[in-house]
């Protein structure tokens, strides 16, 4: 089979949606019948997904390669950094914890490994599909980062690939930033600018053209697309930054309301995507103990420092006031992971991995005990869930960095084949779990709203939609808008054009 043929696309800035744009071009191309694979040579995201051999990688690599129909692998994101304390992260290679570091040790001591780790995942993929779609980082043009940075211009160089510079329009000055982004480029990097897309464009397209007009005659560079903004994409977001886009404020025309606890190192927030989709269910993102007022169901989510995050729910005041109106039994209050080591009676942290705090008590109202260890699970599992006297076969992934056990006979949550993984209360009003993905279970989703709709006295939905259903649907929705809204035939000359060019140079 021939070299596959690469395709990259960078940014002018973070979040200008070049995750979004790759997992459109990564279905695209599938359809089109190309054996496709995603590629991000260094991500920083505490959102993650865990691959069927259970290795950790970014969350956004393992959506991509679901819209382009294959199964995730390291190789497509073999370098993962988490951020766990300030100006530190936890750096996974392979999806496997390899040490903690700080972002002045990280580049210098980490840079010559990362070169080899990019160049070996590379061949790897080359050799095993016909098009590989690449995703960069923050933006090119990061003039004090450029020596030693291992995610943009330089991976395309490795990969010897033509790139697609993406600018979002929706924050103003579009034409700005893709000027300077390219004006700022070493020129064989800008040689390597195959053409820019504006993304999450709203209004009048007319109002635009004169814009793109004087765009291209002045770069040389053509608009390979405008990409208008899709509302209500239900594909998973990465970055944390998602999050300041949602309210804490109760929407009264929903009848069930679901407050999510929203800590500083909040991860896996993902978690609760299928309760958007929910047409009874208003999700809101809470930080602030005045903002919680009487919610039907709490979620404490994942968190990538567990004591840190607790620590602030403490000083927040949320903390107190969970505890307060658990005991007036006003909501249903469910832990994931960092959020169920929190319910327990006490965490410990002995060798420091977390926080400098060796052990901390926390809100006790499961009987459990954590130890956070020095070995990260990572695992995909899947088991057998009792609530509500009814019995469910559930899958999720397990990414933690802890034991926990029980201080008293209690009830357990998840029976996985001989082990017990989480914890509930007698009245099943406080519930905890190690499983990720736990609410992407469609059938114990509906019985745990129901659950809520009967505690209030309102009639059960038995017809909920089916989750899994609605991501491929929306995988096929962002392709069919991305691919009216760019200029395909275009870009597959050019990609195929390229390296035809590269040689004649």
């Amino acid at each position: 089979m021939p070299e596959a043929l690469k395709l990259m696309f960078q940014g002018t800035n973070s979040d200008v949606g070049k995750s979004v744009v790759v997992t459109a071009f990564c279905r695209i191309f599938a359809q089109d019948g190309y054996k496709t694979v995603p590629f991000k040579s260094q991500n920083m995201a505490l959102n993650s997904y865990i691959t069927v051999d259970g290795k950790e990688i970014g969350r956004a690599q393992g959506v991509q390669a679901e819209a382009a129909g294959i199964q995730a692998t390291t190789d497509m994101n073999p370098i993962l950094l988490k951020p766990n304390r300030d100006n530190q992260s936890q750096i996974v290679v392979h999806g496997k914890p390899y040490k903690n570091m700080e972002a002045s040790a990280y580049r210098k001591e980490f840079f010559q490994t990362g070169i080899e780790l990019i160049k070996e995942s590379l061949a790897v993929l080359s050799e095993k599909y016909e098009r590989i779609v690449i995703e960069g980082a923050g933006s090119p043009a990061e003039i004090n980062l450029n020596d030693r940075e291992i995610v943009n211009m330089r991976v395309a160089r490795m990969a010897d690939a033509p790139v697609i510079l993406i600018g979002d329009i929706e924050k103003g000055g579009v034409f700005a930033s893709l000027v300077g982004t390219l004006q700022l480029m070493d020129p064989n990097d800008r040689d390597r600018i195959i053409g820019v897309i504006i993304n999450k464009f709203r209004g009048d397209r007319r109002l635009l053209e004169s814009g793109l007009t004087w765009f291209e005659e002045y770069t040389g560079k053509p608009v390979l697309g405008v990409i208008p903004y899709l509302e209500n994409l239900n594909i998973d977001a990465e970055d944390s930054m998602i999050l300041n886009q949602y309210t804490s404020i109760r929407n009264t025309e929903k009848e069930l309301d679901i407050a999510v606890i929203q800590y500083p190192k909040i991860s896996n927030f993902t978690d609760v995507d299928p309760f958007f989709t929910e047409p009874d269910c208003h999700v809101r993102f809470i930080t602030r103990a005045d903002q919680l007022h009487s919610p039907d169901l709490v979620i404490l989510p994942g968190s990538k420092n567990t004591i840190e995050d607790l620590l602030f729910l403490r000083k927040s005041g949320i903390a107190e006031k969970i505890v307060e109106l658990q005991q007036k039994h006003e909501f249903l209050l469910f832990g994931i992971c960092g959020g169920y080591q929190m319910l327990g009676e006490e965490i410990e942290d002995p060798f420091a991995i977390e926080s400098l705090h060796h052990e901390i008590e926390g809100l006790s109202l499961l009987p459990i005990r954590t130890t956070i260890t020095k070995d990260k699970t990572t695992v995909s599992s899947n088991g057998l869930l009792q609530l509500n006297g009814k019995h469910f076969n559930v899958s999720g992934y397990e990414i933690h960095m802890g034991e926990t056990w029980t201080t008293r006979e209690s009830r357990g949550l998840i029976d996985t084949q001989g082990r017990s993984d989480g914890c509930k209360t007698e009245d099943e009003r406080i519930i905890g779990t190690y499983f990720h993905g736990i609410f992407h279970n469609d059938e114990f989703r509906k019985e745990l709203l129901n659950q809520i709709r009967q505690g209030k006295g309102l009639e059960p939905i038995h017809q909920r939609v089916s989750f899994n259903q609605l991501r491929e649907e929306a995988f096929d929705l962002l392709a069919d808008h991305v691919r009216s809204h760019v200029k395909l035939d275009l870009i597959e000359k050019k990609m195929k054009d390229f390296p035809k060019r590269r040689i004649s140079q």
